[in-house]
């Protein structure tokens, strides 16, 4: 199914599930956890199947179109378990995108492995020859620039860094003289990360911390909530380094399964250093410090 073909017209949800899955909502929705800045529901239908539901209002119009669009890109790779998407619509008051249910099980022997291998497959499944997206999206509440670019130097430089570098500095949360060293930063790129794998971006969660994954019931590692894109495969290794919450077999798998260039170690805080900006304008200035420390070791 393409992105087109899963916007829903209805306005409603019982409407809506019945316009695209052909049966009924069987009982009330149940709110459960994990929706961020969305509100997310458990649904019971007729046909004893599940959904998923994430509402939002319309204010950030279109965000559930761009989930949609990444979701299926996530699933267009051999990858791990990535929710099926049923589509989304807008009932005029608010946005919805109604998903797979996904149960969640506990992380066996041998999860984080799995998971590793699966993501070096995913990494290496579905690949781009330019940075970027089909259409710009979100990170947490925050614009995600996407427009393609050949150049993944250019992309991190201007869609990433720079992006949330005017963002701080319009919102008075970063001054001017550090500003004008991560503009530094910027043109010494060619020089401090290497290009994408044989030239070719791959597709990236984009957002994998330790929230946006789970174990199904049978023990199967799923990504959720992501910001795809598509680029150098190390910023998602890096994002899963920034909070913790994936065991060292997790690395020991993905580099058996796809060893990466020397020198990660001392690139992952550059990588790291859009995930920290962004902190710094969602949630403020306890993340400044860590922002000013990374702009000037590699400015």
């Amino acid at each position: 199914m393409s992105p087109e073909d899963l916007r829903i017209s209805a306005d409603s949800l019982e409407s809506a599930v019945r316009s695209r899955l052909g049966t009924a909502v069987s009982g009330g929705e149940r709110s459960v956890g994990g929706g961020s800045i969305n509100r997310a529901s458990r649904v019971k239908l007729d046909d004893g199947r599940e959904l998923f539901i994430k509402e939002n209002s319309l204010r950030h119009a279109g965000l559930f179109e761009e989930e949609a669009r990444g979701l299926l890109a996530l699933r267009a790779a051999a990858g791990p378990r990535v929710p099926e998407v049923y589509g989304f619509f807008d009932d005029g008051r608010s946005q919805f995108l109604l998903l797979e249910w996904i149960e969640a099980g506990p992380r066996g022997a041998g999860f984080f492995s799995r998971f590793g291998r699966e993501l070096a497959g995913m990494h290496r499944s579905n690949r781009a020859p330019r940075c970027g997206f089909d259409r710009d999206n979100h990170i947490g509440a925050t614009e995600q620039q996407n427009r393609w670019l050949e150049s993944w130097h250019e992309f991190f430089a201007e869609r990433r860094i720079g992006f949330q570098v005017r963002l701080a500095r319009d919102r008075g949360l970063l001054d001017r003289a550090t500003a004008t060293r991560a503009d530094r930063l910027a043109t010494k790129l060619p020089n401090l990360l290497p290009p994408p794998d044989d030239g070719e971006a791959s597709i990236l969660h984009g957002d994998l911390w330790g929230g946006n994954y789970l174990a199904d019931d049978e023990g199967a590692p799923v990504l959720i909530d992501p910001a795809v894109y598509y680029g150098h495969r190390e910023t998602d290794l890096a994002m899963t380094e920034l909070f913790g919450g994936f065991g060292g077999e997790f690395y020991r798998a993905y580099e058996d399964e796809w060893p990466l260039e020397p020198g990660y170690r001392e690139r992952r805080d550059l990588y790291n250093l859009y995930h920290l900006l962004n902190h710094l304008n969602l949630f403020g200035r306890s993340y400044l410090s860590q922002c000013v420390s990374i702009i000037h070791r590699f400015s």
